[in-house]
């Protein structure tokens, strides 16, 4: 039950004087609420400016410099409207002060209405910005024109807020001033010791500060009003991770020793030895397991770290101890590349394993349900497939994540629902500095894979001008003559008006050209059964050339190809281009990546680029992304397991979140059920930051 006193803030925006359906739709659009879901007045207070007018400035006509913004005292001296029948030429109004005289323009004007705002020998104050041209002064489509009262009554700092089409500057700082207006009061929530410690100032006073500044300083991200609205929605946040993992923590844990015997197999059987980092990773997941609590465990490792092998023995500690585990991972295609490096180790082991993916249907599905049941699978590697109500296990142990920033925390709850006490292990191999592992698992422990697996090459990584292509595709031919096998990746599948970029069907058909029929394709859109047919084709060497979308970002594991083309490389974030390097050099032939961009390149590409000519190293990347592009793209597309925070910019306020990450762990400590005062403010806290799925979890429990 949401607190009655916020329903002010959960009424629709068009509850505001002046906002009707259509400006409600062009408002979703701006605040960026899911199709169907009215924008709420809440989310126009959380609709921040990223800057403002300064309107302070009023050095005279002839003093104002190109391009500034300025406020001038002036005299109406004559109007010169448009000649009659051309309207391609601005009503122009000329003003002078004691300083000079300039024009204002307008174009497409109404004379009549120019004429009563602007009366020739009245005195008007007039605002905007200044542009110089054939070495006189003028002020187009001024943005304020008013007289003396008015003046009075005009702010001198104006809030600049993100717009969209349909939606007058005007229109929306209205809106947002009777959302401020109508703001209820509010309990506090905040540590009083720490809140005076950071002279922060209480939630409405911060939120009346940024959207009606009185100094450029109130919007820095630094400013006592912004880094107090950081730390809430941090406290949210992390208030949020530890109520869940209290939940998943106190349905206690089972203790599962194995004693070996099942690992002992696999190792034998392993082509290399384990490094020092995949052994640490396993210890500690043994302890854990061994332990009475849940295990809620974080595996990170760069690309080709060897997850996937600390994954197998974490699953046959749980087959040792009679248990079986389950590994879930976001796409088919990936699930099956698990299935098929782990099916050899697993029956080495004498460990049953099955595959349970949307494409497992009839009799084969019929097979393997009732066999899940009765305990007749240890292991069984699936997609979204394993939550449905049909998948019954006998007892699941251990669930493994794979990909975690592709699923929410409810679909973590759902499949560890499917077992009594079901320890997590989540992977991924998205390296994630770590202000992010608090932001999106805050209520994880983490290990780290350091090192890459014996025998791995390293990859020569270059970049190129897009129009030296015809060079490329010369380079690959004599490549593949000899024998190589090439990923070459397009951003889109097919052509867009709007984005110049090569699109996956075309590059197959022109490459298919230029090479002859060792050219393949796999995108997205593809049925999952063409999908498989295009990849094992790959995989045999049937054809050597793979024109690709990112479908083979995570994941896919072709030892045999040993160059990666990324066109369009500018268009890729850091991770993104980093894990689908990470694709070759996992055989024994030199490797190669070749980032093809399109020039001229801004700072951030330019950057992002030489960082992965300079380093392999996925975590050194990851940190640079958070640096070159802030949190909100470092996941991946802003899915429901990733933060996606509104108002903290983790560039900016990360040290707060190690703070609000020990607060929300005493609060839990002391008042779990957010029963007291201040469990009361939280409770408001948690709402206003759509963090309200964690109360359910309180009543719940």
């Amino acid at each position: 039950m949401r607190p009655e006193l916020l329903n002010p803030l959960f009424r629709p925006v068009t509850s505001l004087a002046g906002v009707g359906p259509k400006i409600g739709e062009a408002f979703a659009r701006l605040v960026g609420r899911e199709a169907g879901e009215p924008p709420r007045v809440l989310d126009l207070l959380f609709h921040l400016p990223y800057g403002l007018v300064d309107r302070r400035n009023r050095p005279g006509i002839a003093l104002s410099p190109e391009g500034a913004i300025v406020t001038l005292e002036v005299r109406v001296d004559r109007h010169q409207p448009a000649p009659a029948g051309n309207r391609r030429l601005p009503h122009r109004v000329f003003v002078q002060d004691e300083t000079g005289e300039m024009a204002l323009v307008y174009f497409h004007a109404d004379k009549s209405w120019l004429e009563r705002a602007l009366p020739v020998g009245e005195i008007r104050f007039v605002s905007g910005r200044v542009e110089w041209f054939n070495g006189r002064p003028q002020m187009v489509h001024p943005d304020h024109v008013v007289d003396a009262a008015a003046f009075a009554a005009l702010p001198m700092i104006e809030p600049v807020y993100p717009m969209t089409a349909g939606l007058p500057r005007k229109t929306v700082a209205k809106a947002i001033g009777a959302a401020l207006d109508g703001l209820p009061l509010l309990p506090e929530w905040l540590d009083p010791a720490l809140k005076a410690q950071q002279h922060w100032p209480d939630f409405a006073t911060a939120l009346g500060t940024v959207h009606r500044p009185a100094a450029p300083s109130d919007l820095a991200p630094d400013s006592p009003a912004m880094t107090r609205l950081a730390y809430d929605e941090f406290l949210a946040n992390q208030l949020a991770l530890a109520l869940t993992r209290r939940t998943l923590r106190r349905a206690a844990g089972r203790e599962r020793r194995g004693d070996g015997r099942l690992r002992t197999r696999i190792e034998a059987a392993l082509p290399f030895s384990l490094t020092a980092s995949q052994r640490t990773a396993i210890a500690e997941i043994e302890r854990d397991l061994a332990g009475p609590e849940r295990m809620l465990r974080l595996l990170q490792g760069d690309v080709g770290s060897g997850k996937t092998m600390v994954a197998l023995m974490a699953m046959a500690i749980v087959a040792e101890a009679g248990g079986q585990a389950a590994l879930m991972a976001p796409t088919e295609i990936l699930a099956r590349q698990h299935a098929k490096t782990l099916g050899p180790l697993a029956a080495a082991a004498g460990l049953r394993l099955a595959v349970l993916t949307g494409r497992e249907k009839g009799r084969e599905r019929a097979a393997i349900l009732p066999r899940l049941a009765d305990g007749g699978i240890d292991i069984v590697v699936g997609t979204h497939a394993l939550f449905q109500d049909e998948v019954v296990f006998r007892d699941l142990a251990l669930a493994v994540v794979d990909e975690q920033h592709r699923f929410g925390v409810h679909q973590r709850l759902t499949l560890a629902a499917k077992g009594a006490a079901v320890d997590m292990l989540v992977m991924t191999a998205t390296p994630i500095p770590r202000t992010l592992v608090l932001a999106a698992f805050g209520d994880m422990d983490v290990s780290k894979l350091t090192e890459k697996p014996a025998g791995r090459q390293p990859i020569e990584t270059r970049t190129l001008p897009l129009d030296r292509l015809d060079a490329v595709v010369e380079r690959i031919g004599a490549a593949v003559a000899a024998g190589a096998r090439v990923y070459w990746v397009c951003p889109l599948v097919e052509e867009s008006e709007e984005l110049d970029v090569a699109a996956a069907t075309a590059r197959e058909k022109a490459l298919a050209e230029a090479l002859g029929p060792v050219v393949g394709l796999v995108h997205g859109r593809m049925r999952a059964a063409d999908k498989d047919a295009a990849m094992r084709r790959f995989v045999l060497g049937e054809t050597r050339v793979l024109v690709a979308t990112t479908v083979i970002e995570v994941g896919v594991d072709v030892p045999e190809a040993s160059i990666m083309v990324i066109e369009h490389a500018e268009r890729f974030g850091l991770a993104q281009l980093h894990q689908l390097r990470g694709r070759v050099g996992r055989g024994s032939a030199r490797s190669s990546c070749l980032l093809l961009y399109k020039g001229p390149l801004g700072p951030v590409a330019h950057d992002r680029l030489a960082i992965m000519r300079d380093t392999e190293d996925g975590f050194r990347i990851a940190e640079e992304d958070l640096r070159l592009r802030g949190e909100g793209e470092i996941l991946g597309t802003r899915q429901s397991g990733t933060p996606g925070f509104r108002i903290a910019r983790l560039e900016h306020h990360g040290a707060l979140l190690e703070i609000a990450r020990d607060d929300a762990r005493l609060i839990v400590e002391r008042d779990a059920a957010l029963g007291g005062p201040r469990g009361a403010a939280l409770r408001v806290l948690l709402y206003l930051f759509g963090r309200d799925a964690a109360i359910r979890l309180v009543r719940a429990g």
